[in-house]
């Protein structure tokens, strides 16, 4: 049968579309690629992919900058990045997260482990939170050596680990930052910073420019609801709403330093900016930075990564990482 006489059951477009049969068509997201082990010939990377998990499937590719005289026996800074989609598009292994980690560890010189995370609504949250979580305790693993992977333990300075994303990424790097805040990581490691780009957060009450006339029909709406059909509270749970009823205090926050990103134009910057507003309210010991792009939209830097402004992000992680 094809798609164009089975029964539709679900459509949150422009995203994606579930049959009645249970099949799910993805309308957006970039094909995926291979790595380049052997090094990228434009960038100079090497990458490869690593399970991290069977049961469930957790996956991820590793990102290397270029090996020279001067840094092959230097310890780099090492990024555990959460790709952004909605929870329910993109993947670690895409053309679109292949070339912008690829370009972002060229310009910075930073080990990167891009986790590939299970995607609604085949897996609903919490899996995708439940897998960042254990990638992130499995790069934590990497700083005991022995069998570990040759990569992290000979190249990754597990003395400064962060975590980002973009999006839903940025969400998933708000609650793995809680998570460290309670919960400790193998082999005493600890998350130095968490990078928050374009962070998916929302809520029941609209704020700042947000519109009140179609806010429960609004996009952020309509993919939790799809993504996490079981959550109580809807878009007041504190995963997506930090200050909904029942939220933990961000002082929680188990890292040591924030940097917080936001498009002028981003439906989502408003929510970014009350994010920011809100730890520093909130008595959190850590250093937070905002850094604002006037002018872009949502996640501008990931499909558009030769632009001047998405190269003064990369600059601007690069001074965070590198304080």
């Amino acid at each position: 049968m094809t798609s164009a006489t089975k029964e539709v059951a679900i459509e949150l477009l422009p995203l994606i579309r579930v049959y009645k049969d249970g099949s799910v068509e993805r309308l957006e997201g970039t094909p995926i690629v291979p790595p380049s082990p052997d090094q990228d010939p434009e960038t100079g990377v090497s990458s490869k992919d690593v399970t991290i998990s069977e049961d469930p499937s957790i996956s991820a590719r590793l990102y290397l900058p270029k090996l020279t005289s001067h840094n092959q026996n230097q310890k780099f800074p090492i990024l555990v990045f959460f790709h952004g989609g909605g929870f329910c598009i993109e993947s670690a292994f895409s053309s679109l997260y292949h070339c912008y980690l690829g370009n972002l560890v060229s310009q910075i010189n930073i080990a990167v482990v891009s986790v590939e995370y299970r995607l609604a609504p085949e897996h609903p949250l919490p899996a995708a939170y439940e897998d960042c979580w254990a990638a992130l305790q499995w790069v934590a693993s990497q700083s005991a050596g022995n069998d570990k992977d040759p990569w992290l333990t000979n190249s990754g300075d597990f003395e400064r680990i962060f975590i980002g994303g973009d999006s839903a990424g940025g969400n998933i790097v708000h609650n793995i930052a809680m998570r460290a805040g309670v919960e400790s990581l193998p082999c005493g490691v600890k998350v130095l910073g968490a990078y928050v780009v374009h962070p998916y957060f929302w809520g029941s009450k609209p704020i700042g420019s947000e519109s009140k006339e179609v806010h429960e029909k609004s996009l952020p709406s309509l993919v939790w609801n799809f993504v996490y059909p079981s959550v109580t509270g809807g878009v007041d749970n504190p995963m997506i709403n930090p200050e909904g009823p029942g939220a933990p205090s961000l002082a929680g926050l188990g890292c040591d330093r924030l940097l917080v990103c936001v498009a002028g134009k981003d439906l989502l910057r408003d929510r970014g900016v009350w994010y920011v507003d809100m730890v520093r309210k909130s008595g959190w010991k850590g250093e937070i930075e905002l850094f604002e792009v006037e002018g872009e939209d949502h996640v501008f830097h990931i499909f558009n990564i030769e632009t001047e402004n998405a190269k003064a992000m990369a600059k601007r992680l690069a001074s965070f990482i590198f304080k």
